[in-house]
């Protein structure tokens, strides 16, 4: 029986009476669905500071890079990292993202046309300052520095070390002293009018002309 991608990453277990193990690189769905646009879609930030501080864990992974596109294979490698530098130890492992941007790709030496190609893999689109990976537990602040660090280099993109408490991150900004309406302000500040004068009076200029 020949399998497709996706219907190859979904694992049925029939006559079981035990669930089976959820894989949290996989969506639930199991199904890739419509295919998206092929390419690297540019990650929209909008000004936004959800998922930029540390919310269940002590630690965090911070991305520092825009539009980063992580494949599931990294962000496991990444996991494993982290878990084998902590073995032995009693901790809990976060994951603030997830696989659910499939990805197709066509063989070498292709003609133009003929589709967009077939199923590869799962990947995630991480925008800037988003967290990836929180710790939890009775750890020592260098050892999961470590251990994030160590992480952070199996996977692609620049990555920070943040901890509970920090201040989130508007683009690449600290919302530290600085509120999130003075960022959405125009940088250019406009000059002040004079006093007599009203937004809808018409310059001389105009007016002679």
């Amino acid at each position: 029986m020949n399998l497709t991608g996706c219907e190859a990453l979904t694992t049925t277990r029939n006559f079981s009476t035990t669930a089976a193990s959820q894989n949290w690189l996989i969506p639930k769905a199991g199904d890739c669905g419509p295919k998206t646009r092929k390419g690297r879609p540019r990650v929209p930030t909008g000004g936004s500071t959800r998922g930029t501080t540390v919310v269940w864990g002590d630690y965090g992974l911070r991305l520092k890079d825009h539009d980063r596109r992580i494949s599931a294979a990294q962000l496991k490698n990444g996991e494993e990292t982290i878990r084998k530098r902590l073995r032995g130890m009693k901790f809990r492992l976060y994951m603030r993202i997830s696989a659910n941007i499939p990805v197709y790709s066509s063989g070498n030496e292709t003609r133009m046309g003929k589709g967009k190609g077939t199923f590869d893999y799962w990947a995630s689109r991480v925008a800037v300052s988003k967290i990836i990976f929180e710790l939890k537990g009775d750890l020592h602040e260098k050892v999961a520095r470590e251990a994030f660090r160590l992480a952070a280099n199996k996977m692609p993109g620049l990555y920070e070390f943040v901890k509970r408490g920090e201040p989130p991150v508007m683009g690449l900004t600290k919302l530290d002293g600085v509120t999130a309406e003075e960022l959405r302000r125009p940088r250019r500040k406009l000059p002040p009018l004079p006093e007599d004068a009203t937004p809808d009076a018409v310059p001389p200029a105009a007016a002679s002309s």
